[in-house]
């Protein structure tokens, strides 16, 4: 039996291996999480490190207003319906 589009695009969001950009826990950190390609992609020019750094800063102050989720907007542009 085929996949649908939408089990399609889970299992390989689910395949993908999410970290943090410095590879620690985000509870100890603050950092947001992201595909380690991702991170990779940001880390490699200084736009993406300023982006990053932003994201983490977002992620930062939403943990301290006791949010469970941060709109830091690494994932911009992609609704939570439509991945």
């Amino acid at each position: 039996m085929a996949l649908k589009k939408s089990q399609r695009s889970l299992r390989t969001w689910s395949k993908q291996k999410w970290r943090t950009a410095s590879g620690k826990k985000s509870s100890e950190t603050g950092e947001v999480y992201a595909p380690e390609e991702q991170i990779k992609r940001l880390k490699s020019t200084p736009k993406g490190r300023r982006k990053l750094a932003a994201a983490n800063r977002k992620k930062r102050a939403a943990t301290r207003k006791g949010k469970q989720f941060a709109k830091h907007g690494l994932h911009k542009g992609k609704s939570k319906r439509n991945r």
